[in-house]
């Protein structure tokens, strides 16, 4: 019976919801994996399942090493299953209600050193092509931009006496924000190269060789090629420059207030990851530097 039910839930999730083929598979695998668990525990009906079966279940899927968000997910397509079991009156109670998913721990930004912003910020001018890559990583270090909002900007964006540029971030929310001196430098040289690609029409400060606004994929494939020729560690992206930019202002000024307004977290929980950071960064100098921080090999 309880396959059977199983069978039609994912049917209306198919034919009354319209789920796509892949969330119709997580829903099928995680609420296939409560059913083995519920077989092995002998509990004979859905009915029958309580939150104490779920805790177990979550803490099972969770020692196997399933991660937070996927156990979330797993959470949610039960509740789900729960809810639809409720309007055909066949159970009384949702036993996922009360249960949450075991945190994941937060994946730290990874970041570029100064040095190594140095040495990929050397960027060797020769042609149209490295002035605007140059001008765009100058211009994604030096204002912590998002690469949405890098490909967004328009040339009214952009105050040069002023040293500042207004973004759109999400929700098309603007923003007011500094560009530096070394920025630019680099986006005057290449406004020089852009007057011969595009034409009076187009807005976008970045184009591309056709002269039309680039797109996210053409930069982030330029600022991969840049980082492999110039021999930096790791994958070289945008968001990598943004986290470094974030990263340096906050170890240099101590301001998270200032931090997330320059990088437009609606939230400043979310700004926080970078003292995080920062603490790590501390906690590696402080084991390779203190005489008393050295961990010995356990016998």
């Amino acid at each position: 019976m309880k396959e059977i039910l199983l069978e039609q839930f994912l049917h209306y999730l198919a034919t009354v919801r319209q789920l796509s083929p892949y969330t119709l598979d997580n829903y099928s695998r995680d609420l296939a994996k409560l059913l083995t668990f519920t077989e092995e525990q002998e509990v004979p009906e859905w009915q029958d399942v309580e939150a104490k079966h779920i805790r177990q279940f979550v803490a099972q899927i969770h020692r196997q090493g399933l991660a937070g968000s996927s156990i979330q997910r797993t959470l949610s397509a039960i509740r789900s299953f729960y809810n639809y079991l409720s309007r055909e009156r066949l159970v009384e109670h949702n036993p996922a209600d009360a249960v949450q998913a075991p945190k994941s721990p937060r994946k730290l930004p990874n970041t570029l050193d100064a040095d190594q912003i140095g040495q990929l910020l050397e960027v060797p001018v020769t042609d149209a092509a490295s002035a605007r890559d140059a001008a765009i990583m100058e211009l994604i270090y030096s204002s912590g931009l998002r690469i949405s909002e890098l490909v967004g900007v328009d040339m009214y964006d952009m105050d040069l006496s002023d040293h500042s540029l207004r973004v759109k971030g999400k929700g098309s929310k603007e923003r007011d924000l500094p560009i530096g001196r070394k920025a630019l430098e680099a986006i005057d040289r290449w406004l020089e190269y852009r007057y011969q690609l595009a034409d009076y029409s187009e807005q976008a400060l970045f184009v591309s060789k056709q002269g039309k606004r680039i797109s996210v994929r053409a930069v982030q494939q330029r600022m991969d090629y840049w980082g492999k020729r110039l021999g930096i560690q790791g994958k070289v992206h945008p968001h990598r420059l943004r986290h470094s930019f974030a990263s340096h202002m906050l170890e240099s000024s101590g301001d998270l207030r200032a931090v997330q307004e320059l990088l437009g977290h609606e939230d400043i929980s979310t700004t926080q990851i970078y003292t995080h950071l920062d603490f790590q960064h501390l906690m590696q100098v402080y084991e390779g530097a203190h005489p008393r921080a050295h961990r010995k090999d356990k016998k």
